[in-house]
């Protein structure tokens, strides 16, 4: 692999890691907590490693009790490195030798190696072995060691090693706490696996084709697709060379500390895609349409009454206007009758209608409830449970305050019952005033009847005029059509009352559906939009961490 190859695959690397930070970022409350907290370990250890020595390779030798491990690091070190024996466990401590040691330390201190157990290939050593420049190699305490500190420190370096050699015996090779514990685990590791199958002196020719058929079978049954085997014996050092000659390939690519991480990254994404919906991601717009706000004003709107409050203020208009505009003598007849509102048998609606005034409209949490879920779930349809349990829980984050707050506003758009437009005084003085033409003309009739006709008197001479006979149908006349003129004012009135009280309906129930639509939009809307838009940042974030 080239320089610029190997620049570009930790590029690769990079951008999908920051995708993952992000889908740590936007996953709590949406993700097993245990999950994302891998996921953020993974993010520290890759962010360590990315910053260390990109041109060394950490190779950890794991392997339990009796495998020849530490044989076998000491033949390919060329050095008696490490302690071997009979004792268990042999090696207590991890030990490194390292193959070119300029700018090694920084990572050996993040390994946790101890400067005891450290050595470094002297030039003078290293005849032969520049093709393993560049190569950490660890001797791992035994993973299955009596020692719970030597155990704990195997398994932390397994999971951090760009490289783990399973060193495996024939007696061994399928032991279960072995291959349920580690490479089970590491399925799908196959580029930084390599398996070796150790003290290989013991076994004749079929024998160890047969140990290693069923070796090789084992390791594909548990998810190791093309498992790498090698076969060695540490004591005579057969095979050790084949596995220096593995080692230099890996160390030479200088790309094992990228293919852990990606292979980290593959496991982890598959864990993580398991709150994909297996049909595919739906699409959500993170703005909420048109439609589905008007939709959500609308059972708001029915949630607080605006209709039916429209249509009693439609109601009490013209009930009220017949006090200003109707024909006087009708209304000094009504007077001896029960109050008008009372007639139209409004009960409690004519209640509440009063009681707009004092702030008194309420808004019914069941229905409002309802709406609110209506719009969460049409948003949600195709979405993992996780995610439709966020987005309605973000339309109902407000759910306990909303009916309140509905009512507050539509209190404050409330009309007073006793406002009374111009035009109706202006009217009502007209009115009055045909009134009083009606009266004065019913005054000179009876005038000119009693003097003209009956002969009761002499009036002065300056009244004489009201008193002749002549100017009977005149009069007569001018008082009709004073009489008709009031009726007709009157019909007119009505009819313009009946458009006004449509007009004011129309207006109080477009000023309440505006106040409705900002709180909804406010309360309801936006922070589902804001749950949306996380939702379409981590399943983008999701596509940028598979690749």
């Amino acid at each position: 692999m080239t320089t610029v190859g190997t620049t570009q695959t930790r590029q690769g690397l990079g951008s999908r890691l920051a995708a993952l930070a992000r889908v740590v970022e936007l996953g709590p409350g949406r993700v097993d907590p245990k999950l994302l907290a891998e996921s953020g370990q993974l993010l520290l250890r890759a962010g360590d490693r990315l910053k260390l020595s990109p041109d060394h390779t950490v190779v950890a030798l794991a392997g339990g009790t009796g495998s020849g491990k530490s044989t076998l690091f000491n033949s390919v070190s060329g050095l008696e490195l490490s302690p071997t024996g009979v004792r268990r466990p042999t090696t207590a401590r991890t030990h490194a030798c390292v193959w070119g040691l300029d700018g090694a330390g920084p990572l050996l201190d993040w390994l946790q190696i101890q400067w005891r157990h450290r050595f470094a290939r002297a030039s003078a050593l290293d005849k032969g072995e520049s093709r393993l420049h560049g190569l950490i190699l660890l001797d791992l305490p035994d993973h299955d060691s009596i020692r719970a500190l030597t155990d704990t420190e195997a398994d932390r370096l397994i999971q951090i090693a760009d490289l783990v050699v399973w060193v495996l015996d024939p007696q061994k090779y399928a032991d279960a706490s072995t291959h349920r514990r580690y490479v089970t685990e590491l399925a799908g590791h196959d580029a930084v696996t390599i398996f070796v199958l150790n003290q290989v002196d013991r076994l004749d020719p079929e024998e160890l084709a047969e140990c290693v058929a069923d070796l090789e079978d084992l390791l594909r049954r548990e998810g190791v697709e093309k498992p790498v085997i090698v076969t060695t014996s540490a004591i005579t050092g057969k095979g050790v060379d084949g596995l220096r000659a593995v080692l230099a390939e890996t160390v030479a690519g200088r790309r094992a500390a990228v293919q852990r991480l990606e292979a980290d990254l593959d496991r982890l994404t598959l864990r993580l895609a398991k709150i994909m919906p297996a049909d595919g991601i739906p699409a959500a717009s993170a703005a909420i349409d048109d439609a589905r706000r008007i939709g959500l004003t609308d059972a708001l709107c029915d949630a607080v009454g605006v209709p039916a409050v429209g249509e009693a203020m439609e109601n009490v208009y013209g009930v009220r206007s017949m006090e200003w505009v109707g024909w006087p003598y009708t209304r000094w007849a009504a007077k001896l009758r029960p109050d008008p509102l009372n007639s139209l048998r409004l009960g409690d609606l004519k209640d509440e209608i009063r009681g707009l005034t004092g702030g008194s409209v309420s808004a019914q949490p069941a229905e409002v409830d309802n709406a609110v879920q209506a719009l969460a779930d049409g948003l949600t349809s195709g979405m993992h449970e996780a995610w439709r349990n966020g987005i309605r829980d973000a339309a109902r984050s407000r759910s306990a305050q909303l009916p309140q707050v509905l009512s507050e506003e539509l209190s404050e758009v409330a009309p007073r019952l006793d406002r009374v437009p111009g035009w109706w005084r202006l009217l009502l003085i007209w009115q009055y005033l045909l009134v009083l033409l009606f009266v004065a003309g019913l005054a000179w009739f009876g005038t000119a009847l009693a003097y003209g006709v009956f002969g009761a008197g002499q009036l002065p001479a300056g009244l004489a005029v009201f008193g002749e006979a002549a100017s009977l149908p005149w009069v007569g006349l001018m008082t009709l059509s004073v009489l008709g003129l009031g009726l007709l004012t009157a019909v007119a009135s009505r009819n313009f009352v009946t458009l006004g009280a449509g007009s004011e309906r129309d207006r109080l129930e477009r000023e309440m559906r505006r106040r409705v639509g900002g709180v909804a939009g406010s309360m309801v809307i936006e922070p589902v939009e804001r749950e949306l838009a996380r939702y379409n940042e981590f399943y983008s974030a999701m596509r940028s961490v598979q690749g």
